[in-house]
């Protein structure tokens, strides 16, 4: 996993989802600054302790915060209403990031799950 990778990952999109998507690497940057950065399942993806935590990728129509887990969207689903989403993703807008605290939520809940 390198961070070229997700640099690549990114460079290859078109506007708006590529300017969301660096805002979202910003936001879960924060809450992990010493995670190693990479690619996992096709996908970014930010590894803590060799563990996943968090990650992300971009669709025809909306993008997707992916926790690598499902457990984390059922544990916060409180937090994600007005979110589509499936088991393993939270999808949102093109033009529009998910709020930071909600990113610290997602990212905080994996790492709590994982005991890391």
């Amino acid at each position: 996993m390198t961070v070229d990778e997700v640099d690549a990952y990114l460079a290859a999109l078109e506007e708006p989802k590529r300017g969301t998507l660096e805002a979202l690497r910003r936001s879960i940057r924060t809450v992990v600054p010493d995670a190693e950065e990479g690619i996992s399942y096709g996908a970014p993806a930010f590894r803590v302790s060799g563990q996943v935590v968090a990650g992300f990728a971009a669709f025809k129509d909306h993008l997707a915060y992916l926790p690598h887990s499902g457990r984390v969207l059922a544990d916060l689903s409180e937090a994600l209403t007005g979110y589509e989403r499936t088991s393993g993703s939270l999808h949102f807008p093109i033009d529009e990031t998910l709020p930071n605290d909600l990113v610290r939520r997602l990212v905080e809940a994996k790492i709590a799950i994982l005991g890391i």
